[in-house]
């Protein structure tokens, strides 16, 4: 980026309490981070998609499912293949391995409407034989 295109910057100040301080700096270290900033502009920018996380659905994001089930459940495969081979979604990638004799883990990454991401994670997660869910979303902001 050239140096008249580089994105401007505003400086601010905020007061906390000494302990949030202690703790905010502390986390910054664990974390890695190099400078505070950089630290509290990540906390700003997930707080913002936040917001158009639980905003009208309407907003394009990625999403990746996980599973976790019971591979023997009675036609629990047929019907997860049925459900992402028909998905009003789209199915950017799937990855699968076995976590013992009976139990398989799935990763189903996904790119659509936040809304149509959450329908079909709910569809996927209620099956009968699914023994956890969880549905990570991210939308990218401009901030």
């Amino acid at each position: 980026m050239k140096k008249e295109e580089k994105e401007s910057a505003v400086r601010f100040s905020i007061s906390l309490p000494t302990k949030l301080f202690e703790d905010l700096d502390e986390m910054v270290r664990a974390k890695q981070y190099l400078s505070r900033s950089e630290f509290i502009r990540d906390l700003i920018r997930e707080k913002m998609v936040e917001g158009v996380l639980h905003g009208d659905g309407e907003d394009d994001c990625v999403g990746v499912l996980c599973i976790a089930y019971d591979h023997h459940q009675s036609d629990l495969i047929e019907q997860l293949v049925e459900i992402e081979h028909h998905a009003n979604v789209t199915i950017v990638s799937t990855s699968h391995f076995h976590i013992d004799e009976r139990h398989c883990f799935e990763e189903i990454t996904m790119r659509d409407k936040i809304s149509k991401i959450e329908r079909l994670s709910a569809k996927i997660g209620a099956l009968k034989g699914v023994k956890f869910s969880k549905l990570v979303k991210a939308v990218i902001t401009e901030a």
